[in-house]
């Protein structure tokens, strides 16, 4: 049975390599679509927002926004991929970009017209493509009603299936970059940043946050409004520590798990198969007063392998936007209802 598994496993990773990777494609605009401002600060080249495995990783950052246009035949939860040529009438694309000269020129003209200071940063996952990241925070925005101003980090990820340990790696190398970053947002006075790390991004969150810790800024620590690990692939071993390291953590702290998440048990099995932090089977695994964890996995309905289930099931985001009403608090932007007090799952009434 071990070798089945493991033969399945390494199948689905075989083919997910041979698959073509969709890339962002511009179309004119449509009247009825609705686009979604996403700025980025990455450690890509302009040129390379498919997959990058191989490609020497480039230094600094680089920062930009782009209009994703979304149709508006959109389905909570989905990105419509171009399937031919783009048609903003029906698929995900862009339709602008704007380059910014440097983080200071990024982060005025990211807050223009904002009702407040806060932003949501969001740090993708192992196998990213940058066109891949940016259409996932543009469904995100319009998923959940944001209009808080949104960033998305992306490191240099190989953007491909066989790049595991590549990725790790480019975790580390992307480290001091985050928390430069978020010494820039949280500058000046009232500025907060909400967090939202997924799967290996999570990780990436987390060093970031250790190296804030043993700095001793506890000012850029202490100016984050929340953070969320969404299928955080990390040992769970390693959180604990980086957590011990950490101290305080930022609140609301959250751990979003799904214990049927296919793409954790991958990363399991090339770790060394003990289980990832977000397939945990209960929250008392994560032995602290601070930091809460919150199982989708009976809202798990099998899309991307059930490793953005919070995002992309219909139902979730359903729970996540009731919660978000019931705040009364429409500056906090939509993703606050991830800062309220939510049960489990399972707890939820049927």
């Amino acid at each position: 049975m071990g070798r089945l598994r493991s033969g399945a496993l390494l199948a689905m990773v075989a083919l997910a390599a041979c698959a073509p990777r969709p890339t962002a494609m511009r179309a004119a605009p449509d009247p009825a679509a609705q686009v979604q401002p996403v700025h980025v600060a990455t450690g890509r080249r302009f040129d390379r927002t498919g997959p990058i495995f191989g490609y020497e990783r480039a230094r600094g950052l680089r920062y930009f926004r782009a209009d994703i246009s979304v149709p508006p035949t959109h389905e909570p939860g989905r990105i419509e991929w171009p399937d031919g040529p783009p048609d903003a009438a029906t698929d995900f694309v862009v339709t602008g970009t704007e380059v910014h000269d440097g983080a200071a020129d990024l982060i005025s003209r990211m807050r223009e017209g904002a009702a407040g200071r806060e932003t949501l940063l969001y740090v993708h996952g192992y196998n990213n493509t940058l066109s891949e990241a940016m259409f996932r925070l543009a469904q995100i925005r319009t998923d959940f009603d944001v209009t808080m101003p949104t960033l998305l980090f992306s490191w240099p990820s190989a953007g491909d299936p066989r790049g595991y340990v590549y990725d790790r790696d480019s975790v580390l190398f992307a480290r001091d970059d985050l928390v430069a970053l978020l010494h820039r947002l949280t500058a000046d006075p009232g500025e907060r940043v909400f967090i939202l790390g997924h799967s290996m991004g999570s990780q990436l969150v987390m060093e970031a946050l250790r190296q804030l810790a043993i700095s001793g800024d506890r000012r850029a620590l202490a100016r984050l409004s929340g953070v969320v690990l969404m299928s955080p692939d990390i040992d769970p071993d390693l959180f604990a520590r980086q957590a011990e390291a950490i101290g305080d953590l930022p609140q609301p702290f959250f751990i979003f798990i799904t214990r049927a998440d296919r793409a954790l048990t991958l990363s399991g099995f090339i770790t060394g198969r003990k289980p990832r932090l977000g397939v945990i089977d209960a929250a008392d695994e994560v032995a602290r007063p601070d930091v809460q964890v919150v199982d989708f996995t009976d809202l798990a309905n099998g899309d991307d392998y059930n490793h953005y289930v919070p995002v992309t099931s219909p139902a979730a985001i359903e729970m996540l936007k009731r919660f978000l009403s019931e705040t009364g608090n429409p500056e906090t932007g939509a993703l606050g209802a991830l800062s309220l007090d939510l049960p489990a799952a399972d707890a939820l009434p049927r």
